[in-house]
């Protein structure tokens, strides 16, 4: 099993300026690591909503590698987005994305998912729906030694991380939490990065 923090920080030493979308269980971990203006908190709002956020912004910006740091509840929670991706005439090239994958919806108390059975799996739902770089890791070194791959190709690239079950509070924005990211309003958030994205 893989720690979450663990793969966010192989996940960051790649980082240059992409954006990054988080949420939920993936938002604060992600706060303590980077700063960087191109960072998105998906909180604050509908759960479930970050990789078709993402995916906005992919297609509006094709020429800005989008990151996802998606878990796997909220992705049950929109799991059309997969077959939106690939449905696209022109699927985004400049889409990656990581789920984080525990079997439980770890900041609402870690309830299981529904898809936490043994027949369940993300990667034969990612190639089901058109998705052609498909990966899965339960190892830090195997993960660090793809990255380099999986960043430089071309998407969209659904990646499976096997992570150890963790007990993350709910990420909020009003003030419980010192990341730069999570003391503004979401409106505010998204402002931000739109001026950031038209530099």
């Amino acid at each position: 099993m893989l720690i979450k923090e663990e793969c966010l920080q192989l996940i960051a030493n790649h980082r240059t300026d992409e954006v990054v979308v988080t949420t939920m269980g993936t938002t604060v971990p992600w706060g303590k690591i980077s700063t960087h203006p191109l960072d998105y908190a998906s909180v604050g709002s509908a759960m479930g909503h970050a990789a078709d956020f993402a995916l906005g912004i992919a297609l509006a910006k094709p020429d800005k590698k989008v990151i996802v740091l998606n878990g796997d509840g909220s992705m049950l929670m929109c799991l059309g987005t997969l077959a939106t991706i690939t449905a696209l005439n022109t699927p985004p090239l400049n889409y990656l994305l990581f789920v984080s994958d525990n079997g439980t919806y770890e900041v609402t108390g870690n309830q299981p998912v529904p898809a936490g059975n043994a027949g369940f799996s993300w990667t034969t739902i990612a190639r089901g729906v058109g998705f052609e770089q498909v990966y899965e890791f339960d190892d830090s070194n195997a993960l660090d030694e793809a990255l380099p791959k999986i960043w430089n190709e071309t998407g969209p690239t659904f990646v499976n991380l096997k992570i150890a079950q963790a007990d993350e509070p709910p990420p909020d924005r009003w003030g419980g939490f010192p990341y730069p990211y999570l003391q503004e309003s979401l409106a505010e958030s998204t402002h931000k990065l739109k001026q950031a994205l038209a530099r």
